[in-house]
C-alpha cells in the first residue's frame, strides 16, 4: 500500500490521528493571541527542551547529513554541526531573549534601532521561515520516496505532510507545537539510531566495511567539498547568524523562569548534536550496502537505508518519525511566522486599534498564506543543501546587529543597515558571478561587515538616549523583577507567567539552587565591554558556570564521535 506493507501503513496513521487530536485538544487552551504566539511563556524545563530540539529536528537534516555522508563519509556530519561550537552560547544568550519580553526577534529590531529595520527584518524572517519550511518539506518527500521506492510522488508527500502540521498548528498554536515537540521528540531520538543495528548486521564482519570504503570516510574532515577551511568558515558564520533566526524568540524566551530558558535551549539542542550522529553513520553504512548513487540523488540514501534495512512495521514507525520532525518545526515556524506578520505589520501599520481577538484571527489566518509561501520554496530549491546554504547566508547579514545591538551602545541603525546591504551584496556578487565557494565568501563579506558596521556607527548619529535606557534596562532586570521596570516606565510587550529568580528555595531544583545567587542579575554578554568594573565571581556565575559545561561537553561529544569511527573503521 503506497509503497509500504500494510502493518506500516496502520501504524503510520495511527500515529498521526493521535497527533492531529493533541491539536484540536489545544485549541481550547488558546484565549488569547499570546497564548497562541508564546504560550504565555509558561513552560516549564521539560517542554522548553522539547520545543528546543523538536523545533530544531526536522526532516531536511538526516536527509542532507546522510546524504553528505554517503559520498563525504563522517565529514557530512558537519551540515548540521556547524551550530556545534555555537550551542554553548545558548546558555548564555537564552536570559538575553527572557529579559527583552519580546514576541518575536522583529520586535528587538524595532526597539533596538528603529521602524525601518523592524519592517525589513519581518520581512527577512517571514521570508527565512517560508524558505526552511520549503527545505523540510522537500526533505520529507525526498524521504518518503527512498522508503517507498517512488511509489507516492513527491509533490503528494508535500501536500499530505503539509496538512497534518496545519490543523493542529492553525488549531493550537505555540502550545499545541510544544506538546507535540515533547512526544515527537522522543520518537526521533530513538530512530535517529533505529538503523543503525540493522545495518551492522547487513554488514556482518565489519572489517569488510572499513576495506570496502576509502580510509576518509571514517574522519570528520573530507579531501573535497567539507574540507578543514569549509568546517571553520561555516563554523564562524553560524555563531554570527544563528542568533537572530526568527524562531529563537520563542526558543530562549518562551520558559517561566530564565534557568528553564537557558536549560531548555541548551539541552534541547545538544539532544540534536547528539542525534545528528546516527544520520552521519546511517549515510555510511549506506555508502558501502547501497553503492552506486550519484552526488545528485544521494539525498535519497537515508530512505533507501531505511526501506532495505528496517523489519515491517518500523518501517511505519520510521515514517512516522521522519513526518513528525517535519511537522514539529514547521507548525512551530508556522506560529512564529504569523507572529512576526500580526505584530509588526499588521498591529502597527494596517489596524492599530485590532482587539487581542482580531490579532489572534489574523494570526491564524496569515499562517495559512506563509505555508503557502514554504510549499513554493519546496518546489524551487533544486536541493536541500542548497537551500540550507542560502540560509546560513541570509542570517548572517543581519547576525552582526543583534551581537553589537546587545555588547555595544554606541552600534546604531545605520551601522546595522550599510553592514547588511554591504555583505549581502559582497555575497551575491561573489557567490552568482564570480562563482567563489562558500568559505571565500564568508571569509570576504564577515570581516568587511564587521569593520562597515563600527565605522558607520561612529560617524553617524547615535540612537536616542531614552530608547537605549528601556533596552538595557529590559536586559538588566531579571525575569519576576517587572515591577522594577514599572516604576521606570519601561515598556514590557509580554510579561507572561514568570516564577522569577525569588522562587521559594524549597521547590528549588538541585540545579536551580546550584545556578541562582543573591547577586545574580549580570549578563555576561550585556555587560562584556565593562567586565573591568562590574566583575565579580557571584554576578557572572551562572553564565561562567553554564558556558564552561556546555563547552567541555562539545568536545567530549566530538571525541566521541571520533571514537566510534575508530570503532566502526577496526
Amino acid at each position: 500500500m503506497l509503497g509500504i506493507s500494510t502493518p506500516d501503513f496502520i501504524v503510520l496513521i495511527t500515529y498521526f490521528l493521535g497527533i492531529t487530536a493533541i491539536g484540536i485538544w489545544a485549541y481550547k487552551k488558546i484565549k488569547t493571541s499570546n497564548d497562541y504566539f508564546m504560550g504565555n511563556r509558561r513552560f516549564g524545563k521539560l517542554l522548553m527542551i522539547a520545543q528546543a530540539f523538536g523545533v530544531g529536528t526536522h526532516t531536511d537534516q538526516p536527509v542532507t547529513v546522510a546524504g553528505a555522508s554517503y559520498t563525504t563519509g563522517l565529514a557530512g556530519i558537519w551540515y548540521q554541526w556547524i551550530y556545534m561550537f555555537a550551542t554553548p552560547f545558548f546558555w548564555i544568550i537564552a536570559p538575553i531573549y527572557r529579559r527583552l519580553r519580546y514576541v518575536t526577534m522583529a520586535d528587538f529590531f524595532h526597539n533596538r534601532y528603529g521602524k525601518s529595520l523592524g519592517i525589513f527584518y519581518t520581512i527577512i524572517g517571514t521570508t527565512y521561515f517560508c524558505m526552511n519550511m520549503g527545505l523540510m518539506l522537500k526533505g520529507t518527500g525526498i524521504t518518503i520516496e527512498g522508503i517507498t521506492d517512488g511509489a507516492v510522488k513527491e509533490h503528494y508527500k508535500i501536500l499530505f505532510a503539509t496538512v497534518l502540521f496545519v490543523i493542529y498548528g492553525f488549531a493550537g498554536g505555540l502550545i499545541a507545537a510544544t506538546v507535540t515537540d515533547l512526544i515527537q521528540g522522543i520518537l526521533i531520538l530513538v530512530l535517529s539510531f533505529l538503523i543503525i543495528p540493522f545495518a551492522i548486521k547487513a554488514v556482518g564482519d565489519m572489517s569488510l566495511l572499513s576495506n570496502g570504503l576509502p580510509d576518509y570516510m571514517f574522519s570528520l574532515v573530507a579531501p573535497y567539498e567539507i574540507t578543514a577551511f569549509f568546517i571553520i568558515m561555516a563554523v564562524i558564520n553560524a555563531l554570527v547568524g544563528i542568533v537572530i533566526q526568527p524562531h529563537h524568540m520563542a526558543i530562549g524566551g518562551a520558559g517561566k523562569s530564565e534557568i528553564a530558558s537557558r536549560m531548555g535551549w541548551t539541552i534541547g539542542t545538544f539532544l540534536k548534536r547528539f542525534a545528528t550522529i546516527g544520520w552521519a553513520f546511517t549515510g555510511i553504512f549506506a555508502a558501502f550496502l547501497f553503492p552506486g548513487l550519484v552526488m545528485e540523488n544521494r539525498e535519497l540514501a537515508f530512505g533507501i537505508a531505511a526501506r532495505n534495512l528496517l523489519p515491517v512495521g518500523l518501517v511505519g514507525l520510521m515514517l512516522a518519525a521522519l513526518i513528525a520532525a517535519v511537522m514539529s518545526t514547521c507548525d512551530a515556524f508556522m506560529v512564529h511566522a504569523s507572529a512576526l506578520f500580526t505584530r509588526n505589520l499588521y498591529l502597527p501599520y494596517i489596524n492599530p486599534e485590532a482587539s487581542d481577538k482580531q490579532l489572534l484571527r489574523i494570526g491564524r489566518y496569515s499562517s495559512i498564506i506563509i505555508v503557502a509561501g514554504g510549499i513554493s520554496f519546496a518546489f524551487l530549491f533544486p536541493s536541500v543543501v542548497q537551500g540550507l546554504i542560502e540560509i546560513w547566508k541570509v542570517t548572517a547579514y543581519l547576525g552582526l546587529a543583534f551581537w553589537f545591538g546587545i555588547i555595544w551602545k554606541k552600534a546604531n541603525r545605520y551601522g546595522a543597515w550599510t553592514s547588511a546591504v554591504t555583505m549581502a551584496v559582497l555575497s551575491i556578487y561573489t557567490g552568482n558571478f564570480l562563482n567563489w565557494p562558500l568559505p571565500n565568501q564568508i571569509l570576504l563579506y564577515l570581516p568587511v561587515g564587521i569593520v562597515v558596521f563600527i565605522v558607520i556607527s561612529l560617524l553617524t548619529k547615535p540612537e536616542s538616549s531614552e530608547q537605549l535606557r528601556q533596552f538595557y534596562m529590559l536586559l538588566d532586570t531579571p525575569v519576576g523583577k517587572e515591577s522594577r521596570l514599572r516604576e521606570s516606565n519601561v515598556d514590557v510587550i509580554l510579561e507572561g507567567v514568570s516564577i522569577g529568580v525569588q522562587k521559594k528555595a524549597k521547590k528549588m531544583s538541585k540545579i536551580e539552587k546550584f545556578f541562582t545567587s543573591k547577586e545574580d542579575e549580570g549578563l555576561l554578554l550585556v555587560d562584556l565591554l565593562s567586565l573591568g568594573k562590574k566583575f565579580s565571581w557571584q554576578r557572572y556565575k551562572n553564565d561562567i558556570l553554564g558556558f564552561s559545561f556546555a563547552s567541555l561537553l562539545v568536545f567530549l561529544i566530538i571525541l566521541f564521535v571520533m571514537f566510534l569511527a575508530e570503532l566502526v573503521k577496526g
